[in-house]
């Protein structure tokens, strides 16, 4: 086991009552309940400066406060694994060590101010101590998921030219493998137990680093990090972020949506790979000075999951719709969350049915956010607000968000359209930068004075948002439009269903039909498939609009996912569209 792992907290926590006073730099303030969304979104303003950096601006100041005992006794990172062993670091503690590996990436490999650095780690605390380290030295940091192939890990070397790669034992091999064919990279870090020839041995490097470092004064527009997007069409794009953008941007998703206070604990379950973890694991909770939970899990385990939320006490819990779906699906009698206040979700919509379940099993309500990798929060249900179930919520004070028509024009309630967000003649903050090295797909985003996102969506007249699918997700057939998702929540309610895919397949009268591949739960795999289908055809018919139902129905043993576990929609529509 790594020497960071075993760097413990001596004190044992006490979680005391919510206070409400923690500094208001930077567009830091105290979350509360937005019964008024008008006044929150009309008030709501973001100071930034000419220069700032997330590790010296918020986390030195948050180690200030914690010295000075105006922070509560929270640790600022708790991690713990399978094997009983935990980690527990205050914002000093977290500053210490970061500062030792801030000195290793500039002493040892040598990297300098705007150098790319490639993180491919598990849920594991050099993770999060990477993520500081970069900050620090002002390094672009570029996360990735421990599931990346030999071959998706040259391709991100390649486009990203980055200079150096932290990983561990498990990656190693792979990365030294393409290594030849990376120019760029001259050095390389290992987290592991033992010594690998040709890197740098994290764990021997930092019992000897100074923990002596100045945190670079980086500009606020200086890129911060480049996140790959899922790749759900096509191959993952970069995304670039500024140290505004995310590091005072997500400020939006810890104060409004999260809704976090320092005596928090905040528990994001994640892949460490996407930009998702960036949300709710940095920055939006280390911006409140709430406490970050971490769990190490090779893989989503309902029970572990379970176990974990009724044993320690956390308050805040952000899973993926997929996840929700699993534990409600799971014995929950014998668990009870005593510490658990307030649970989010995000990546893709959640089902009406999960939500559901789930608030009759907790007696808490899934409070949906909606963004994307090029964003922050772009819409999100917010405490205090009534939430409409299967809506996506009302746009966060970040942004100005329209449905718009294809040539721009704001559409009114009630019509489907694009979603956008207004850009001209000011940028806001939150947004990306750009498409690294991607002119052409960058330029394509913009209609008029709004960056589009790609979803389909429509508001009600209550300002609500809702989602309908990608933009080359919708299905057109006998003059109906008609998005996957709200076929699949659909589809989602009979019980033979465990998962399903929705997409659009071609037919000689109507043009296009909706197919539906779909993976059975167990104990249904043994039943007459045909009138399977039709069952599930008619259970479509009355739960949802008779026109929206598959009229093509192909059962699977497993759907085609992306390294994150989103479904990919565009493969198995690609398939059907061959076949003509």
């Amino acid at each position: 086991m790594e020497i960071l792992l075993r760097v413990k907290c001596l004190q044992r926590l006490a979680i005391p009552r919510p206070v409400r006073a923690l500094h208001r730099d930077y567009g830091t303030a105290t979350p509360q309940n937005f019964a008024d969304y008008d006044s929150m979104k009309r008030d709501f303003k973001l100071e930034v400066p000419e220069y700032f950096n997330f590790a010296g601006d918020v986390l030195d100041k948050w180690t200030d406060m914690e010295k000075a005992g105006k922070r509560p006794s929270n640790p600022a990172f708790w991690w713990v694994n399978g094997d009983g062993e935990e980690v527990r670091w205050g914002f000093e503690e977290l500053g210490f060590l970061s500062r030792k590996l801030a000195n290793i990436l500039t002493e040892f490999c040598g990297l300098r101010r705007g150098d790319r650095v490639v993180v491919i780690l598990p849920q594991i605390p050099e993770w999060w101590l990477a993520n500081v380290a970069c900050l620090r030295t002002g390094t672009v940091l570029i996360p990735g998921t421990t599931q990346l192939t030999q071959k998706d890990i040259l391709y991100r070397l390649q486009s990203s030219k980055a200079k150096c790669i932290i990983t561990n034992e498990a990656v190693a091999p792979a990365v030294d493998a393409v290594a030849p064919e990376c120019e760029n990279l001259h050095s390389k870090l290992v987290v592991s137990q033992n010594s690998r020839e040709g890197w740098g041995h994290l764990t021997g490097l930092m019992r000897h680093a100074s923990d002596n470092h100045t945190c670079v004064r980086t500009k606020h527009d200086e890129m911060m990090s480049i996140f790959f997007t899922s790749g759900t069409s096509g191959f993952p794009k970069m995304t670039g972020h500024t140290h505004s953008s995310f590091g005072l941007g997500l400020s939006v998703n810890g104060r409004f949506w999260l809704d976090l206070t320092p005596s928090d604990v905040m528990w994001n379950t994640s892949d460490t790979g996407w930009a998702k973890t960036a949300w709710s694991s940095v920055f939006s909770p280390w911006t409140q000075g709430a406490c970050v939970f971490a769990h190490y899990l090779p893989r989503f385990e309902p029970t572990s999951i379970l176990q974990t939320l009724a044993k320690f006490p956390i308050t805040v819990f952000c899973s993926a719709p997929t996840a929700y779906h699993m534990l409600v699906q799971s014995d929950m009698t014998s668990y009870k969350f005593k510490s658990l206040q307030h649970c989010v979700s995000a990546g893709e919509p959640i089902n009406l049915e999960v939500t559901e379940q789930w608030r009759s099993k907790t007696g808490l309500d899934i409070y949906e956010g909606y963004g994307q990798t090029e964003t922050v929060l772009i819409c999100g249900n917010f405490k205090g607000m009534k939430i409409k179930p299967g809506s996506m919520g009302k746009p966060s004070p970040a942004f100005d968000t329209k449905i718009l028509d294809e040539n721009g024009n704001v559409l009114p309630p009630g019509q489907e359209g694009d979603i956008g967000l207004r850009v001209l003649p000011n940028r806001p903050l939150g947004l990306f930068t750009h498409y690294i090295d991607n002119p052409t797909k960058t330029a394509s985003t913009l209609r008029g004075n709004y960056y589009i996102t790609g979803d389909r969506g429509y508001m009600d007249e209550d300002g609500y948002f809702w989602f309908i699918a990608r933009s080359d997700d919708i299905i057109s057939s006998s003059g109906y439009r008609i998005g996957p998702f709200e076929v699949e929540s659909a589809l989602i309610g009979h019980p033979a269903v465990a998962e399903s895919a929705v997409v659009s397949s071609p037919d000689p009268i109507r043009g296009e039909v909706v197919k539906a591949f779909i993976v059975l739960n167990p104990n249904y795999k043994s039943h007459d498939q045909d009138q399977l289908k039709k069952d599930i055809q008619e259970y479509v018919k009355k739960t949802t609009a008779p026109y929206k139902y598959p009229r093509k129905v192909e059962f699977v043993q497993e759907l085609p996912k992306t390294i994150s576990g989103k479904i990919k929609r565009n493969e198995l529509k690609k398939k059907e569209w061959e076949k003509i």
